[in-house]
C-alpha cells in the first residue's frame, strides 16, 4: 500500500474541535440504527456533536484528521451522552418520547469485568486499509488497563462487513436476540453480542 496514504496514528480521546466530524463518522456508520431515534439526520448529526465525551473513545488520525473512531463504555459513561432532558428538549415533547423509547432499546450495560463497545466507525474513503483493526486494538488496550476480561460488542443483521472485521481480529459471537419492533422501523431485526477475552496488562511498555 501507498506509505502516503497509509500513516495513520491512533490516539485516546476526541481531539478539540473534532466532535463534528466524530459526529458525522457516526451518523454515518450507524444511521440505520441511530436515525429511527435522532432523525432528521442533521439534527441527529448536532445532538451527537454536542453530547459526545471525549474521554470515552480512541480516534485515529491521518494528517490531523479523524478518520475513525472507537467509542466504549467505562464507568457508567459511553462516547455517546445526552439524557432524556436533552433529548426532549431538542425535539420536543410530542416527538422526543417516542424517541427516549427507542434509545433505551439500543442501551447496553456492561456485566462484570465487561468493557462494552459503543461502535467503530472508518471514513469511507479510508477504509481497507486496517485502520478499524487498529482501532479495535487500542480499545483492548484500554480494557486491559481497566482490568478487563472481555470486550462485548454488539453488531446489528444489516451491517456483515463489520461483523467480517470483529470474527477476524478475535470476537466471537455469543447469542442473537430479535429486535420486538418491526424492521422497518428500526433498520434492523437482530442484534448480534460478540466478545474477546482481554490479555491481562502487565504494565510494560507500550
Amino acid at each position: 500500500m501507498d506509505g502516503a496514504r497509509t500513516v495513520v496514528t491512533v490516539r485516546r480521546g476526541v481531539p478539540a474541535g473534532a466532535e463534528t466530524r466524530v459526529a458525522e463518522l457516526y451518523w454515518e456508520a450507524f444511521d440505520r440504527k441511530l436515525g429511527p431515534a435522532l432523525n432528521p439526520p442533521e439534527t441527529g448529526r448536532r445532538f451527537l456533536a454536542a453530547h459526545l465525551r471525549h474521554d470515552r473513545a480512541v480516534v485515529a488520525l491521518r494528517a490531523g484528521e479523524v478518520v475513525g473512531v472507537a467509542g466504549y463504555q467505562a464507568d457508567g459513561r459511553g462516547l455517546v451522552g445526552g439524557g432524556a432532558t436533552d433529548v426532549l428538549n431538542t425535539y420536543g415533547w410530542g416527538r422526543g418520547l417516542g424517541r427516549l423509547a427507542l434509545l433505551v432499546l439500543l442501551e447496553r450495560r456492561p456485566a462484570t469485568a465487561q468493557l462494552v463497545m459503543d461502535g467503530i466507525a472508518v471514513a469511507s474513503g479510508h477504509r481497507g486499509h486496517g485502520i478499524g483493526g487498529l482501532l479495535l486494538e487500542e480499545v483492548a488496550r484500554v480494557a486491559a488497563e481497566r482490568h478487563c476480561t472481555r470486550v462485548r460488542l454488539d453488531v446489528v443483521d444489516t451491517n456483515p462487513r463489520a461483523r467480517a472485521l470483529y470474527e477476524r481480529r478475535g470476537f466471537v459471537a455469543v447469542r442473537t436476540e430479535r429486535t420486538p419492533l418491526p424492521r422497518g422501523l428500526l433498520g434492523f431485526s437482530a442484534v448480534t453480542t460478540m466478545e474477546r477475552p482481554v490479555v491481562p496488562d502487565t504494565g510494560g511498555a507500550r
